[in-house]
């Protein structure tokens, strides 16, 4: 009888998690509308085009990376192999600040390409940067915020929930950044 009591609450997705996939679901559904809206104001002419940055290239690689790092802190917080644990979290959390740099001078890069010159695409560009760098900042703000989990010794559960949850927003931050890496590939 037990048995068939636990089986059932494992498949309950925890609220805290489920909280989170409504968050990115959110998102997405904010990202489809801007980047939907500078399709439709671009085909409608006086457009000015970019090139893109170098950084946006590296920083791609590095998210990759970090989330392979991430992917990697949390199989082996499973297994309970905590100094690879937390090699994984610190690697993963100064790839992170990485990834926010290289975005910074990309961004700051195509800045100076374009000017603030009043044209539309500039404006566009600009508010899906910035809202794209305020989930950044989110990003790097939970990577320290598990960085500093994962040294601390006031710790008294052994759960993996807030590391699932990090994993999953900073596995969609990557996502987020690839989806827009080639948007702007291919409609700059």
């Amino acid at each position: 009888m037990m048995t068939v009591e636990k089986s059932t609450q494992r498949r309950k997705i925890h609220p805290k998690k489920f909280a989170m996939w409504i968050a990115i679901g959110s998102i997405i559904m904010m990202f489809g509308g801007l980047t939907s809206g500078y399709i439709v104001r671009r085909s409608q002419g006086n457009w000015e085009t970019f090139r893109l940055p170098v950084e946006f290239y590296i920083s791609t690689a590095v998210i990759l990376i970090s989330s392979l790092t991430l992917h990697l802190a949390l199989r082996s917080f499973k297994q309970r192999r905590m100094p690879l644990h937390r090699s994984m979290v610190t690697l993963t959390f100064l790839l992170g600040i990485a990834f926010t740099v290289l975005q910074y001078f990309g961004f700051k890069d195509l800045y100076l390409q374009m000017k603030w010159n009043n044209n539309v695409s500039f404006q566009y560009l600009i508010v899906i940067v910035l809202v794209h760098a305020l989930h950044i900042l989110g990003g790097v703000a939970t990577l320290l915020i598990l960085w500093l989990r994962t040294y601390s010794r006031k710790v008294k559960t052994y759960s993996s929930t807030g590391l699932e949850i990090a994993s999953t927003y900073w596995h969609f931050v990557d996502l987020l950044w690839i989806y827009l890496f080639i948007f702007f590939i291919m409609n700059r």
